[in-house]
């Protein structure tokens, strides 16, 4: 990285649109040079991420696939010695599943296809897979595989469910060596949100934030995705 062309030099060499003014081309300038040392700090810390060792071997969970056979984490691999897994917020007690988790799915059914070239993914929820699968049609996804938590051992250890029976977002990475499965990587920013901010990923995972992120009123501090509108 220290042999990298500066960033301000590379910004510099961006031409203007049409009738920019020069405050705006200098402004503009100087975001990009921020934009590219993010993208270069994102760049060393997926490096980083990359390099950890293996995390601590799972416990034997049970879950139900789509056909109500039971399964374990190692039969979600597939395949592939990694497995991506998001635990979403949809428990029986549940009339319909949180908002956020469904605009987070939304955007990973139709990219499924393409990552499960390189590694396994597996959505869990502690609702029925029939109810799970149900809503899943409901809002046209067709690629993400769905299963059942056999209990609740699993949200409780891996930070899905907490000691009231509150349920969060999970997203893990597991890797499968020697025919072991190992935990990898799971998001640990939960509680570690700026003042002002809502708990979000770094980057975050959700493209819609990503879009709202390059507008001018950004995120809002009022608005969240609906199941309608």
């Amino acid at each position: 990285m220290s042999m990298l062309t500066p960033a301000a030099e590379l910004a510099a060499r961006s031409k203007p649109y049409p009738n920019d003014s020069a405050a705006y081309r200098a402004a503009r300038t100087a975001l990009l040079a921020e934009e590219i040392e993010l993208r270069r700090h994102i760049e060393r810390v997926a490096e980083q991420r990359r390099a950890l060792p293996d995390g601590g071997e799972a416990p034997d969970y049970d879950f139900l696939d789509e056909n109500g056979k039971t399964v374990k984490l190692a039969d979600m691999f597939g395949k592939h010695d990694t497995l991506v897994t998001y635990f979403w917020m949809y428990g029986p007690q549940r009339e319909h599943p949180c908002p956020m988790c469904t605009a987070f799915l939304g955007a990973l059914d139709t990219p499924a296809r393409d990552i499960a070239q390189r590694v396994a993914v597996a959505v869990l929820g502690r609702s029925p897979v029939s109810r799970q699968l149900a809503f899943a049609r409901e809002r046209g996804w067709r690629n993400l595989a769905f299963y059942q938590c056999v209990g609740d051992n699993f949200p409780r250890d891996y930070r899905g469910l907490g000691p009231d029976g509150s349920e969060w977002p999970a997203l893990d990475v597991w890797v499968k060596r020697d025919g072991k499965v190992r935990h990898f990587w799971a998001s640990e920013l939960g509680g570690t949100e700026d003042p002002g901010q809502d708990p979000r990923g770094a980057p975050d995972p959700t493209p819609l934030w990503n879009i709202l992120d390059l507008t001018p009123a950004g995120r809002g501090t009022d608005w969240y995705p609906k199941l309608s509108y």
